[in-house]
C-alpha cells in the first residue's frame, strides 16, 4: 500500500485548503489508503493527532520536515502562495528541494498576472515537481500558456465534494428558496443576489434568500462584520429584510446538507472573472440542484451544457431573470437538476482521491521501474 504524505494547512485552521486536505485524506481512507498530513500552522497545536503526523516550523525546522516527507512513497504539496512562509511563500522551495521521493503539486491558484517573484516561485515549483495538478481545463491552459512546463506533467483532477445529493424541496410546487454558502467576504457578490430578490419581491412574494457561512477569519480580524452589516442594511432598504436570512455559523457537513435539502436554487453571484476553481461550485453540482452563477471560468466550464444559468458579473437583473425563470418554470429547474446529477459521480471525494492515488502510484512505479498495476490500483474497503 502506498504511503502518502500531504503538506498543507489543516483544521482547526479555517481556510479552503485545510478543508480540501481533510476531505482528500478522508477520500483516500475510503479507498483503503491512510495518508499523513504535515501541517502548516502559525503555532503548534497540542497533540493534533491523526492524520497530522508532523507540524512544519520554517527555518531550522525544514530539515526535520524533509526527513518526515522522505519516509513516504510520495508527497502531495497543496499550493497557494499565502500558506507558506517567506516572500510569496517561497519556503515551499526549501521543502521541495530536500524531498527525494516523487512530488505532486496541487495548484489551487494560477495567477493570470503574477508579480515577478511570484512567477519565479511557481516556475521553480514547476521545475521541481514530478506532476502538477490543476482542477480545471482552464487552469491547465493558463499554466501551459504562462509558464515553461512539460504538458505531460500537467494533470486535471477536479475539486471534490461530499455526497450532498438531495431531492428538490417538496413544500411548494415552484422553487422558492435561493441558497448561497461559503465564507463571507467582499467580492462574493451577495449584494447582487439581494438586489435580485428585491426586484422579484412583488411578483414572487414567496421567494426567500438564504446566505450561509461565517465571515472569513482574516476578514473578520481586519474588518469585522462590515460586509455582512452592509448586506443586511441593503436588504432592509430594498424592503426584503424579512426574506434575506443569514446563517452565521461554521458549515459542517450535517448543517450544509440540511440547508441544501431545503433549497430550490443555488446562487453563486461572485464578482471575480478569474476564479479558475470553486469548491462551492463543485459541491453545488454534486448536490443536484439548479444553479445560477456568474461567468467565472470554472462555472463556464461546468455549467455551459445545461447544468446552470450563467449571468455576467454584478448583473442583478440577469440573476433576477434566472430566478424568475426557474420559479415560474419548474420543468426548467428539473432539467438543470438532471444535468448536474449526470456528472456528479466524477466529483465525489472517493473518485477524486482514487485519481490522486493512481497518479502517485504511476510516479512511484516509474521511478522504481516496477509494474505499474501493483501500485496504481487502490483497494476499497
Amino acid at each position: 500500500m502506498l504511503q502518502i504524505a500531504m503538506v498543507s494547512t489543516y483544521p482547526p485552521t479555517q481556510c479552503g485548503l485545510a478543508t480540501f486536505t481533510r476531505s482528500l485524506v478522508q477520500g483516500m481512507l475510503e479507498c483503503g489508503t491512510q495518508s499523513g498530513v504535515v501541517r502548516l500552522a502559525a503555532g503548534r497545536e497540542p497533540n493534533p493527532g491523526r492524520p497530522v503526523i508532523h507540524e512544519h516550523v520554517p527555518g531550522p525546522g525544514v530539515a526535520r520536515t524533509v526527513d518526515v516527507l522522505n519516509a513516504h512513497d510520495a508527497v502531495i504539496f497543496q499550493h497557494e502562495y499565502g500558506i507558506y512562509s517567506g516572500p510569496d511563500g517561497d519556503d515551499v522551495l526549501n521543502l521541495m528541494e530536500g524531498t527525494t521521493v516523487p512530488i505532486i503539486v496541487v495548484l489551487h491558484t494560477v495567477l493570470a498576472a503574477p508579480r515577478l517573484h511570484q512567477r519565479y516561485v511557481l516556475q521553480r515549483i514547476i521545475d521541481r515537481a514530478d506532476a502538477l495538478v490543476t482542477m480545471t481545463e482552464t487552469g491547465r491552459r493558463n499554466l501551459l500558456r504562462g509558464y515553461d512546463v512539460d504538458r505531460h506533467k500537467v494533470h486535471v483532477i477536479p475539486h471534490g465534494a461530499a455526497d450532498l445529493r438531495a431531492t428538490r424541496a417538496e413544500a411548494s410546487g415552484r422553487p422558492s428558496t435561493v441558497l448561497t454558502w461559503g465564507l463571507l467576504s467582499e467580492g462574493k457578490g451577495i449584494e447582487w443576489g439581494i438586489e435580485a430578490i428585491g426586484m422579484l419581491a412583488e411578483a414572487n412574494p414567496e421567494l426567500k434568500y438564504l446566505v450561509a457561512g461565517q465571515t472569513h477569519p482574516k476578514v473578520l480580524i481586519e474588518h469585522g462584520e462590515r460586509y455582512r452589516t452592509r448586506l443586511m442594511r441593503l436588504a432592509e432598504e430594498l424592503g426584503v429584510g424579512s426574506r434575506v436570512h443569514f446563517v452565521n455559523d461554521y458549515l459542517d457537513q450535517r448543517l450544509l446538507h440540511g440547508l441544501i435539502r431545503k433549497a430550490d436554487i443555488i446562487l453563486l453571484p461572485y464578482d471575480s472573472k478569474d476564479q479558475v476553481t470553486s469548491g462551492v461550485l463543485t459541491e453545488a453540482v454534486v448536490a443536484g440542484k439548479p444553479i445560477i452563477s456568474t461567468r467565472f471560468p470554472h462555472a463556464v466550464e461546468l455549467l455551459s451544457r445545461g447544468a446552470g444559468w450563467l449571468v455576467e458579473q454584478r448583473d442583478s437583473v440577469g440573476i433576477a431573470a434566472g430566478i424568475h425563470h426557474l420559479h415560474s418554470t419548474p420543468s426548467a429547474a428539473d432539467h438543470m437538476s438532471k444535468a448536474t446529477s449526470a456528472i456528479a459521480n466524477d466529483f465525489l471525494w472517493s473518485s477524486v482521491a482514487d485519481r490522486y492515488l493512481r497518479l502517485a502510484g504511476n510516479l512511484v512505479g516509474a521511478r522504481a521501474d516496477v509494474p505499474l498495476g501493483a501500485l496504481a490500483t487502490t483497494a476499497r474497503w
